[in-house]
């Protein structure tokens, strides 16, 4: 390891990847790719108070939705996602990129292919309130009165102004 490589390892703050291409927040607000699942909440078309709760889990590629009552999507079929799949997988691409998203979850995409219909997937539920939970607290964050005092809980969080 040289020198350079060395002080990186030893810094408080990690790199910030900006995102690819702005998203639309108001139909998806929380996306990841975390706990060997992309996963994240995505807003009802019909009722203002429901959120689904979306993932694909990497390598398997079992796909599961819900919502944040843990009552199955409608939509979502044993052969065919759904559309908050859909627009999980659209957001999760305009995020972090086509190749970062494919390559975390283990599939090929050919030139010009869609994400989603790469995957060979089916209907595989997967826990939906650690998501939920993840997304609430991030939402507290946006809660909390300005400061310049240090958030305890937030010391790992990346600094924007750094510089590596």
């Amino acid at each position: 390891m040289n020198a350079d490589e060395d002080a990186v390892e030893r810094r408080s703050t990690v790199r910030v990847i900006p995102p690819v291409h702005a998203r639309k927040l108001a139909k998806v607000p929380f996306v990841e790719l975390a706990d060997g699942r992309l996963q994240g909440v995505v807003s009802s078309g019909s009722d203002i108070a429901r959120v689904y709760v979306s993932s694909i889990t990497a390598g398997t590629h079992g796909y599961s939705c819900s919502t944040n009552n843990n009552r199955p999507c409608g939509g979502l079929s044993g052969g065919y996602t759904c559309k908050h799949l859909d627009a999980l997988a659209t957001e999760a691409v305009r995020q972090y990129g086509l190749e970062r998203v494919a390559r975390y979850l283990r599939v090929e995409v050919g030139e010009g292919e869609d994400l989603l219909y790469a995957l060979k997937g089916s209907k595989d539920p997967a826990p939906a309130a650690v998501v939920f939970s993840r997304f609430l607290r991030h939402l507290a964050y946006l809660e909390m009165p300005e400061s310049t005092e240090p958030v305890p809980e937030m010391q790992w969080f990346p600094s924007a102004g750094a510089v590596l």
